[in-house]
């Protein structure tokens, strides 16, 4: 039924993987899909925002954000499944949307939102945009 799922983290929270990574990792072993771990760096590219940022800032980011991610999928994917970790640029639902085309995913896995923090305030949009404007399957994980 699936053979290409995608699932956006943001690394240093927790709950945007916690309960998702499994149920998408069951997915991959039920159906032999392969699993592909976004995280989005937040584009500064506005003139005021990225005024405040040294000129290889985009550069040393997503070099850090590789090794955090290959760090991540060490820790917790298991053997067996095969993996493609993805760093991208933009703005975080426009871009899971556009790597979901991008590597052709059946499913969009992602976590909902609970506001009890900020990130929840963050996560809780994408989740809802990804849903009304992806042509992809999205199952969110509470």
């Amino acid at each position: 039924m699936y053979t290409k799922i995608l699932l956006p983290v943001v690394l240093n929270e927790e709950c945007s993987w916690r309960k998702a990574l499994p149920v998408a990792i069951d997915l991959c072993r039920t159906y032999g899909a392969s699993l592909h771990i976004l995280t989005v760096l937040p584009e500064v590219s506005m003139p005021m925002v990225g005024s405040f940022f040294p000129k290889d800032f985009s550069t040393k980011a997503h070099q850090a954000l590789k090794e955090q991610l290959k760090k991540f999928v060490a820790e917790h994917v298991p053997e067996g499944i095969h993996v493609q970790r993805i760093v991208a640029d933009g703005s975080p639902w426009e871009t899971i949307i556009r790597i979901s085309k991008d590597v052709d995913a059946d499913l969009i896995v992602m976590a909902a939102h609970n506001k009890r923090n900020l990130v929840d305030y963050v996560l809780g949009p994408n989740s809802s945009h990804v849903v009304r404007h992806s042509h992809k399957s999205v199952m969110v994980v509470r």
